[in-house]
């Protein structure tokens, strides 16, 4: 034997151990060969390209080589070189000046004490931080520098400090609270740059927040920090002997600037002190700077254009920088004009808001005087909407001395810093380039020209040529970095000294970003030297002009084809009127929902504009984007004024924006939502295969091993016990026969709220006053054998001996739950209705209800004067009547069996004696009941099981029931448990209702409910009583929860009944325990039963529903042919059994429209026996388990009701799994329904939570259900909790809901109809 590598091994391995290895080598569940093909492979369409798109057509572009740098003999050979000529030759010369709020200068920086500051600061970091042994900070180490935008002399003087040192600058925001937009991510990126020291100004370290004993508190996600103070006078002077080391520029990191990626996440991107030292040089060159020239700074001075202008550049050239902060902006957006004329300044550094809030502002100012200016730098000149701001403010400005030369726009990205930049000329002929180019033409990658009349273009201006000394590309965004055409848009790439090194610490993208080998169509490379990937999408337009359309991080790819979020929102900002929105304040960003990206828009609503105003600004966006991009927007969201997070220059930020959203915490007032015309990619809805033949059926079975779809329990026939009630035919000779041979022997036991006895009977006290009511209704109702009476009575045992009373009489009983004394209104009107349809005789009732029924409340909801009889059971005759009725025919009617399904309809069942007593012979074999057993009971007594268990298995098998009203533990929810506990009960049925209630009432309470006693080990079947697909969530909650009291998890599970037959299933004693499978959602819409593993993606978990009761046999059907159907097969369960319903009891005559739910055939196989129909989906596996009876056991999973299940697109649907989906969304959804209207699907959520949060949930619930269920929304309805109605067996009433939705009765929160 030898292993996979050829080495022999030893071969003694026992026989157990190598069947268990080949076993694990086996797939764990051999896929079925199915005989039909599978049709339900729902595959999502791939948008096919279109075949007339636009392609590039042009030759392979050229690198486009950048003037040489030319180098100055006197260009100092590094910036502190530089910093230091300057401090001594002229320290008197202004460095900087700085502006006050009210726009007054508030201090000058001289290069003089700009030098002398920044050696002390170095001083003081390398030698007073930790001790002289072990220094906190080395050269080469990195340290923060978080300087508010108000102070750039403390932060240039902390910089240089920095650079003069040998220690690495890390310059951050401020950070406001523990909690600011992006805060936590700057925290990643200081800890990974291990930076320990952060260097502050005085102000701003009083300002950051304080913990309890005045330390600075970490803030979250940050490394832990020593925060050191810079100004001067917190400093030690340095020796005199000590110097700073000034070297020329080198390899070694200068800086590090950050940046914030589209997902959120920041990176620090290292920049070395040659690249630092020819970036200046470069732009010295390109914006032609001469010594003491005077510069207007608007922008940030810690990075990106900012700094390079405002405090790298000036110093290397002497030059003067007027810095206006952010804060003096908001007050006086006309502060850097007045300081360009009050200084005379040549050069001003701006972005496009400054230039579009000075339009704004400018009216009121007369003297202005721009004609100094010779070099306007646009930092955002390559976005779209840059354009509109340079030409509006030109046209403006033109006529207060502007020359249009002057405006020079610039590209930049962090990694390769200053990409390029149009140069300041003194020839006002030549005009700036523009392109024109057709969006349809980008969104394919492509340069078409187009002209400015179409609407579906977009302007671009050219941001100047290539940066001195580098070589520029465009190459292709996806894939292989190979060139482009020359029509072709890609990302520009630059090789120069004077770009970012890295990102730091991580190696993979750094190679990814800063090395990247560009290749030509052949596969060669074009340069030796590597490109650094600028971000920026554009093309290299004649003459060796840049144009950027766009940024990589903007890129949305829609089907396909390419969109920029600055485009989408460029054209938002064109739709007018602009009233309703602010400017600067939206987002533009894509989700992926359902395998493609989805545009999302949001915006800032000004206070006053109405919700109608706000609607139409929102179709008129939709529309404008839908016309000039051609893309849908998949959701537009207006948010109130200042709640979007924003960056610490007041910007939005995107990817918290983007996280909000996602998570549910926006809080939007208005949603538009567009999936209709967005989401293209559905898989195509399913057309219905026709129908296969008998005969190929059966083959088809046979060829692939397939069984037909059939079980049954156990033979009643074949079952030998000692069942004495099994010789009478009648349950009322049962009772006479237990009252005479155990007449003391407790029958029923009702327990009060407190879980006292209320009352008890024993068999004797039973039939005693069965037979007084006999003989009042034969007394006093004159009835006749036959008549029908209504009981109404709340749960409790006068309801039990109304029962047996009406036997005796030869009356057929309905058990009818009484009118809600708070709720007449709704309750009474179905009471009335049961007793009018099941053509009552007579009402038997308790005094209180029967004063309730003729009440002047009553009169109000119903017409009081037409009830039949009512005899109140509280005083009853004292004689026994002169015999009792005995039944001629066991097929007579015993007794109605009335109810209201889920959908609304009302319909009695017909049980006849001969059912009655093989349905209670069937639980009593099933769940091994004798006289000496006890049972507790926490049902509604009112129809199908409940009813059962409640009146009827007692009297037949003749154990105790100890009798739970659930109204009860509204009052005392521990009630059920604590009588489980203390009447040491075994068996014991419930509902769901009553099984939340404990589970959300007594969550809380364990701990409490162990000291008190209570004890659940003994309790063998805890069965749930229902006519649904089992509840699984619920039930494993309450084992969980009640694990800890004992209760064996193996004990809970669930029975199955409905309308044709009341228990088809239940748990019992004996037999394999429930099983739990996970099918394929997917394949359950085709009807099909595939099953996967737990956790595979689509899965759904069913458990069985309890065992198939002895006596039943059930099939699975095709509900529309009747033909049987294989074991992977979704069909009706059909059930043949000898306690089915005999059919339907209705007035209305309309029972051939029901009557094949009693009496169906198969359509071919076994066309002889008469089936009941469940108008349930269901299916059926044979398991590895075997049962009592050594068989292999055949398990049965209900899926869900025919009535609610919805057909969309084809497919079947079940509401729960969509609600189940739904209600995981966000943890505001209490609850939920679905249900169809039209062809549309109609989803209502119950908010609990803040109203505001009502409009975060209609994008969630619609990306849930198109990512799980490849449904379209058509209708949000957010509503107040308890508005979804829920019947008394715990369901919900989806057609109720529907109708009060059609009838606008809901009072909706808010209501989204998605487009």
């Amino acid at each position: 034997m030898e292993t996979g590598d050829g080495v022999p091994v030893s071969s003694r391995v026992s026989a157990k151990i190598q069947q268990l290895v080949n076993t694990l080598k086996q797939p764990r569940r051999p896929p079925l060969r199915e005989f039909f093909v599978d049709d339900f492979e729902e595959l999502l369409e791939v948008q096919q390209p279109d075949p007339n798109q636009p392609r590039p057509e042009g030759a392979q572009m050229v690198a486009i080589r950048g003037e040489p740098l030319g180098v100055v003999t006197n260009w100092p050979p590094s910036l502190e070189a530089a910093l230091q000529r300057w401090g001594t030759i002229s320290p008197k010369a202004p460095c900087l000046t700085t502006m006050d709020t009210n726009g007054k200068p508030l201090y000058v920086l001289t290069y003089g004490k700009l030098w002398s500051r920044s050696i002390k600061v170095a001083y003081n970091i390398l030698h007073k931080l930790g001790t002289k042994q072990e220094p906190m900070v080395r050269p080469g180490d990195r340290v923060a520098l978080v300087f508010p935008n108000n102070d750039p002399a403390a932060f240039m003087v902390a910089f240089y400090g920095c650079l003069l040192a040998e220690v690495v600058p890390v310059p951050i925001e401020v950070p406001l609270t523990r909690k600011d937009a992006g805060s936590q991510q700057i925290g990643f990126l200081l800890g990974s740059c291990g930076v320990t020291v952060a260097l502050t100004s005085d102000a701003c370290h009083k300002g950051l927040p304080k913990g309890p004993t005045g330390e600075i508190p970490q803030f979250k996600g940050w490394p832990k920090l020593l925060w050191f103070v810079t100004e001067s006078k917190h400093l030690s002077k340095p020796p005199r002997d000590w110097f700073p080391h000034i070297k020329d520029a080198n390899n070694d990191t200068a800086y590090i600037e950050y940046k914030t990626c589209k997902d959120g996440s920041v990176l620090g991107v290292t920049v070395t002190r040659i690249a630092l030292l020819t970036h200046c040089q470069a732009l010295t060159q390109s914006c032609g700077y001469t010594e003491a020239e005077i510069i207007v700074n608007v922008l940030d001075f810690k990075k990106d254009v900012g700094l390079w202008h405002g405090i790298l550049t000036s110093v290397m050239n002497m030059m003067h920088v007027i810095s206006i902060p952010y804060s003096l902006m908001k007050v006086n957006p006309l502060s850097w004009i007045q300081k360009v004329c009050q200084y005379k300044a040549k050069v001003a550094c701006v972005k496009s808001r400054d230039m579009h809030w000075a339009l704004v502002a400018h009216r009121d100012q007369r003297d202005i005087n721009l004609s100094s200016l010779r070099m306007l730098v646009v930092a955002d000149g390559s976005n779209p909407w840059s354009i509109s701001s340079c030409d509006a403010f030109l046209n403006v400005f033109q006529s207060k001395g502007l020359r249009p030369e002057v405006i020079c726009p610039c590209a930049s990205s962090a990694e390769a810093l200053t990409v390029a930049i149009r140069r300041p000329t003194d020839d006002s002929n030549q005009p700036p380039g523009r392109g024109v180019l057709s969006m349809q033409g980008l969104s394919h990658g492509v340069i078409r020209v187009d002209t400015e009349e179409r609407l579906s273009v977009l302007t671009v201006q050219d941001v100047g040529t290539v940066m001195p000394g580098a070589l520029m590309c465009v190459v292709r965004p996806e894939g292989v970095p190979q060139l482009c055409r020359t029509d072709e848009i890609g990302e520009l790439c630059v090789c120069s000294i004077a770009t970012g090194m890295s990102y730091y610490g991580l190696s993979g993208m750094t190679k990814n970003t800063f090395e990247v080998c560009v290749l030509s169509d052949s596969g060669a490379p074009i340069s030796e030297y590597p490109f650094t990937r600028t971000g920026l999408l554009g093309f290299i337009g004649p003459g060796g002009l840049v144009f950027v359309s766009g940024k990589m991080d903007g890129l949305m790819v829609v089907s396909g084809r390419r969109h920029n979020a600055d485009d989408i929102v460029a054209t938002a900002l064109a739709v007018e009127p602009m009233k309703f929105v602010y400017r600067g304040r939206i987002a533009v960003f894509s989700v992926t929902v359902l395998h493609d990206e989805r545009i999302v828009v949001v915006a800032e609503q000004r206070p006053d504009s109405t919700e109608e105003d706000s609607f139409q600004w929102m179709s008129r966006v939709l529309q404008a984007i839908d016309s000039i991009h051609n893309v849908g927007v998949f959701c537009l969201a207006l948010v109130p004024a200042n709640t979007l997070p924003k960056t610490p220059l007041g910007g939005i930020h995107l990817s918290e924006t983007k996280q909000l959203f996602l998570e549910g915490s926006l809080h939007p007032c208005n949603v538009l939502m567009c999936p209709h015309t967005c989401v293209t990619n559905l898989p195509k809805p399913r057309q219905k295969q026709p129908e296969i033949g008998p005969a190929s059926v059966m083959v088809g079975n046979l060829v692939s091993g397939k069984r037909i779809a059939q079980a049954s329990g156990r033979d009643l026939g074949q079952i030998e016990d000692n069942d004495q009630a099994r010789k009478f035919l009648f349950l009322s000779e049962v009772l006479q026969w237990r009252a005479q041979t155990t007449p003391d022997h407790v029958l029923f036991t009702l327990l009060s709220s407190r879980g006292a006895v209320l009352s008890s009977l024993t068999c004797l006290q039973l039939h005693k006053r069965a037979e007084k009511i006999a003989t009042m209704l034969m007394e006093r109702g004159h009835l006749q054998d036959g008549d029908h009476v209504a009981l109404v009575y709340p749960p409790g045992i006068d309801l039990i001996a109304a029962f047996y009373g009406c036997l005796y009489a030869g009356c057929v009983p309905i058990t009818v739950r009484p009118p809600h004394p708070q709720n007449i209104a709704t309750t009474l009107p179905t009471v009335k209705m049961i007793v009018e349809v099941s053509r009552s005789a007579c009402v038997m009732t308790s005094q209180v209800i029967s004063k309730l029924l003729k009440s002047k409340e009553a009169s109000a909801a119903v017409d009081v004067r037409t009830w039949p009889p009512v005899l109140d059971t509280d005083d009853l005759p004292k004689k026994k009547p002169p015999q009792l009725y005995k039944p001629s025919n066991p097929d007579t009617l015993a007794y109605l069996d009335f109810s209201v399904s889920t959908t609304g309809m009302l319909a009695g069942v017909k049980m006849s004696h001969t059912a009655t007593s093989a349905f209670c012979r069937s639980i009593k074999l099933q769940c091994e009941l004798y006289p000496s057993r006890e049972v507790a009971i926490c049902l509604d007594p009112y129809c199908g099981l409940g009813f059962v268990l409640w009146c009827l298995c007692s009297v037949y098998s003749g154990h105790q029931s100890i009798l739970i009203p659930p109204s009860e533990l509204e009052v005392n929810p521990a009630l059920w448990l604590l009588a489980v506990s203390q009447f040491r009960v075994r068996d014991t049925f419930c509902s769901y209702s009553v099984m939340e209630l404990c589970t959300k009432g007594l969550g809380l309470q364990t701990e409490s409910l162990k000291s008190r006693g209570l004890d659940l080990s003994r309790v063998r079947t805890c069965v749930v009583v229902a006519e649904e697909r089992p509840r699984i969530a619920l039930t494993q909650s309450f084992s969980k929860l009640f694990k800890d009291l004992g209760l064996h998890p193996r004990a809970v599970s669930t029975s199955f009944g409905c309308r044709v037959n009341l228990a088809i299933c239940l748990q019992g004693t004996s037999g394999p325990d429930p099983t739990t499978v996970f099918v394929d959602m997917r394949a359950l819409r085709h009807d099909r039963v595939r099953l996967v593993e737990r956790g595979s993606p689509h899965s759904l978990p069913l458990m069985e529903s309890g065992k198939i009761l002895p006596g039943v046999r059930i099939i699975i059907a095709n509900p529309e042919t009747k033909g049987p159907l294989g074991d992977s097969h979704l069909g009706e369960i059909w059930v043949h059994c000898a306690h089915n319903g005999s059919g339907y009891f209705t007035v209305y005559g309309d029972e051939a429209l029901q009557s094949d739910h009693f009496n169906s055939h198969l359509s071919f196989g076994d066309t002889q026996t008469i089936w009941a129909r469940t108008g349930y989906l269901g299916f059926l596996r044979r398991t590895e388990l075997t049962d009592a009876s050594g068989e292999r056991h055949d398990a049965l999973y209900v899926v869900g009701a025919l009535d609610e299940a919805m057909e969309l697109r084809g497919m079947r649907y079940h509401p729960i799994d969509i609600e189940t989906s739904v209600i995981r969304t966000h943890k505001s959804i209490m609850e939920c329904a679905v249900f169809p209207w039209t062809n549309l699907l109609v989803v209502v959520v119950e908010l609990e939570g803040s109203e505001q949060e009502a409009l975060d949930l209609v994008p969630l619930v619609t990306n849930t259900v198109l990512e799980e269920h490849y449904l379209i929304v058509g209708v949000v309805v957010v509503v107040d909790i308890g508005v979804i109605p829920i019947n008394s067996r715990g369901e919900k009433q989806r057609m109720h809901l529907r109708d009060g939705f059609l009838a606008d009765q809901l009072d909706p929160i808010y209501v989204a109809y998605n487009m």
